[in-house]
């Protein structure tokens, strides 16, 4: 720990954080860690969700050049794995199972209908591939709160042992003025900073990154019910 009776005193964060202990490195070194981890975290689910913005407008473009979903379901059925194409997939195929040979073009036009049961079967399909996709949206999210929570108690504890350490010396050293002071402390605060530092940043982000997941999957939710009622309007259940 740092006190200075007699020597140079630290002009700058600079110069007190090379003559910091070896408590404040050590804490100050777990939250620069923290802080990679959650910008990295913010910076990946960032391009995922941009990533899964260009996937839907994409999806839904190919969408609205069919007229029936027959003709949509051969068309996306080509196209590249995405949340609102997996949810597709996975209504329709079921729905093949159900009735198969219904989705072909040659099917006949008279269907017999699904009975209240497979329907049920079938909303609980697309709604279990809504909380597929959900979680995967989710996916290191809860990290940033984590990193949230812990990173200003990290820095508090670093503070609080630094006062300490200040205390021990100045009452091994006998010398109470400010001069000996303030340096320990001042040195004490800088885990403070870097845990607040880190804590707001990944706070945030969590908050953002919660709200784009509960928009997503409200989408989602509505997709799998706009697509149970086209079915329905094209008579296939």
């Amino acid at each position: 720990m740092l006190l200075q009776v007699g020597g140079a005193v630290p002009s700058s964060s600079f110069e007190l954080l090379q003559q910091a202990g070896g408590e404040t490195k050590i804490v100050l070194a777990i939250t620069a860690l923290f802080s990679i981890v959650s910008w990295f975290i913010i910076g990946l689910k960032w391009w995922q969700f941009r990533r899964i913005r260009r996937q839907a407008d994409h999806f839904f473009t190919e969408l609205e050049r069919t007229t029936r979903l027959q003709d949509a379901y051969a068309i996306l059925m080509k196209q590249p794995p995405s949340p609102y194409n997996r949810l597709f997939r996975e209504g329709m195929n079921f729905y093949s199972e159900l009735r198969p040979g219904a989705l072909r073009d040659d099917a006949p036009a008279q269907r017999l209908s699904l009975t209240m049961t497979q329907l049920e079967a079938l909303k609980m399909v697309l709604g279990k591939e809504v909380s597929a996709e959900r979680e995967l949206a989710a996916h290191l999210v809860p990290w940033l709160a984590t990193i949230g929570a812990v990173s200003p108690l990290l820095g508090l504890l670093g503070t609080v042992l630094g006062i300490m350490d200040a205390f021990i010396g100045i009452a091994a050293k006998g010398s109470g003025n400010i001069a000996a002071v303030a340096p320990g402390v001042a040195e004490a605060l800088i885990t403070t900073v870097a845990g607040l530092a880190t804590a707001i940043p990944a706070m945030m982000a969590y908050n953002f990154f919660v709200h784009r997941t509960r928009v997503f999957a409200g989408e989602l939710e509505g997709f799998a019910n706009e697509l149970i009622g086209t079915m329905a309007r094209e008579g296939l259940i």
